[in-house]
């Protein structure tokens, strides 16, 4: 059974963080409401502490091992369900101004709720969909990184990701062992969408067989009027 110590040691060893005793009791409150709210409500297919600490938690401050470099002050995370990696991201980052956009209102709600049991401020939740947001002035290419876990395959989140990214900003994908292959299959949406590939890091999480992958792409130069396309278009015809 995964403990507090040793989520505190792996955040540690694996991205140099050490947790202020503020921040772990905000981590453990955050796992307290994923709990409760997931024994009504299927938010997560992930029911006990020691995934939410590994598979959540700790797999969304893997973020952190390419934002180094250029740490993140306005961030989007899109799709971000019951938080992921937006909320475990702004815990550990508290100057952060963070956007979570999440089109499925009961997600929605819980990420309210943990904003506001936590004291978290600089947060907005929009219940909306990324074809919807790229499209309106206030969000289109306005965030120096915007990021997603496990919403859609690189070339369609590649159309909803990199509208709202500003020129000199940077797109995060969170992916498991096909983050390669899509990364290549990406390429002409890239490329169009006015990104181009920076990196793609491999990492292992403690106790998790799968390999990740963080594909980060720089944006290079400003999207196109057309993009995103209107919503469910990109899923549904693919840039390829």
């Amino acid at each position: 059974m995964i403990t507090v110590e040793k989520f505190t040691k792996d955040t540690q060893t694996m991205l140099g963080l050490r947790l202020s005793s503020r921040q772990l009791a905000a981590f453990e409150r955050y796992e307290q409401e994923l709990l409760s709210w997931n024994e009504k409500f299927n938010l997560t297919a992930i029911r006990d502490s020691e995934g939410v600490r590994t598979k959540h938690f700790l797999d969304s401050l893997s973020c952190l091992l390419v934002m180094r470099d250029n740490p993140p002050l306005r961030l989007a995370d899109v799709g971000t369900g019951a938080g992921f990696p937006g909320i475990p991201l702004k815990i550990a980052l508290p100057n952060l101004q963070l956007t979570l956009v999440e089109s499925v209102g009961k997600k929605a709600d819980f990420c309210r709720h943990v904003v506001e049991t936590l004291g978290l401020d600089r947060v907005d939740v929009v219940t909306c969909r990324a074809e919807e947001m790229g499209q309106t002035w206030e969000h289109r290419e306005h965030y120096d990184w915007v990021v997603a876990r496990a919403v859609a395959e690189l070339p369609v989140l590649a159309e909803f990701l990199l509208p709202l990214v500003k020129i000199g900003g940077f797109m995060l994908a969170q992916k498991g062992e096909a983050g390669p292959a899509e990364a290549h299959a990406a390429g002409k949406a890239i490329h169009l969408l006015g990104g181009r590939l920076h990196t793609i890091q491999k990492l292992n999480l403690p106790g998790v067989v799968e390999d990740r992958y963080l594909v980060m792409v720089d944006k290079i130069a400003a999207t196109p009027p057309g993009y995103p396309r209107r919503v469910g278009l990109p899923a549904k015809r693919p840039i390829a």
